[in-house]
């Protein structure tokens, strides 16, 4: 209204209301993707509450630009320095809970959690999945390390759900390049199978570099591969045809194959009845007993 607006005009197609009192034109909030869409929500909410309160949990992942699955985005997360007051809005959830200085940062503007209080937040509230996604995310960027996510372990004790907190942050591992790897892991691990090497590289006998797997079992003599197929899309194959990037993924499963592994490959519409290829993986351990010809390198822990 103070910018010259009517009624009228923001409640025409021109306009989309994300809040009350707080309107973004249409043209700029279509198309995007619902972390987007959280985030101009944050930026809505977070113009209006006490200045004392802090973007946290969900709400702080997408500030700072962590991978999500499977999280909701329809309420933004607030967190007050105060160890009583909290409450649950249509919009918002205002957390209770104590907060350091050194645990809050600016990112575009807002004032959120750390990428570790972050992670640690959401690994005590969202199932272990969930979490397991957000936190490989956070040290595959380089948003946070260990040695913080152990920090923050030790100041959420006695916290509700810090001891599935610290079962995550065992988990978490950076050398997973996408959510369906993190999920992947996670399904590997509930099938108990032995935790496999992430993105080792292979050399042939005469140290020619073969590629990289997504996930390498030396012991069982298998690699897995999840199949994203973002590989096919153009912002990463380049000037190469969706062919081409068939036939170069063929060609190298091929030369693995002749060094002695057996290749298991799934997808994402597999991941949530992950029975099938786990099966797959399960009966080409069983049969890949034989000598292996080539050397490859493990990719350090993140």
């Amino acid at each position: 209204m103070a910018a010259g607006f009517t009624d009228r005009e923001l409640h025409g197609p021109q306009w989309r209301r994300v809040r009350r009192g707080a309107y973004v034109r249409a043209e700029q909030i279509e198309g995007l993707r619902l972390e987007e869409r959280h985030l101009v929500l944050t930026r809505a909410v977070a113009e209006c509450v006490s200045p004392e309160a802090v973007v946290s949990h969900v709400s702080a992942s997408v500030a700072h630009g962590l991978t999500h699955w499977n999280v909701p985005f329809s309420q933004v997360h607030l967190t007050r320095n105060r160890s009583t007051g909290g409450r649950t809005a249509r919009r918002v959830v205002m957390h209770s809970t104590r907060t350091e200085p050194d645990e809050v940062v600016r990112v575009g503007g807002l004032r959120v959690t750390s990428a570790a209080r972050t992670v640690v937040d959401l690994a005590r509230t969202v199932p272990f999945e969930q979490a397991v996604v957000v936190g490989d995310s956070a040290l595959r960027l380089g948003k946070t390390t260990r040695a913080e996510l152990s920090d923050q372990l030790a100041r959420a004790s006695g916290r509700p759900g810090a001891p599935a907190a610290r079962r995550v942050v065992d988990f978490l591992d950076g050398r997973s390049e996408s959510a369906g790897e993190s999920r992947s892991r996670v399904a590997m691990d509930v099938a108990g199978l032995p935790r496999p090497e992430p993105q080792a590289t292979f050399e042939s006998p005469t140290g020619r570099f073969i590629g990289r797997v997504d996930f390498l079992f030396p012991a069982l003599g298998v690699i897995g591969e999840f199949d994203g197929l973002l590989k096919y899309g153009a912002a990463l194959r380049g000037t190469r045809t969706p062919e081409k990037v068939v036939i170069t993924e063929k060609a190298r499963e091929d030369e693995l194959r002749a060094l002695g592994w057996l290749v298991v490959r799934w997808t994402w519409s597999e991941l949530d009845t992950p029975e099938t290829w786990l099966n797959r993986l399960t009966r080409a351990a069983t049969i890949a007993n034989h000598a292996r010809l080539d050397t490859w390198t493990p990719t350090e822990r993140i």
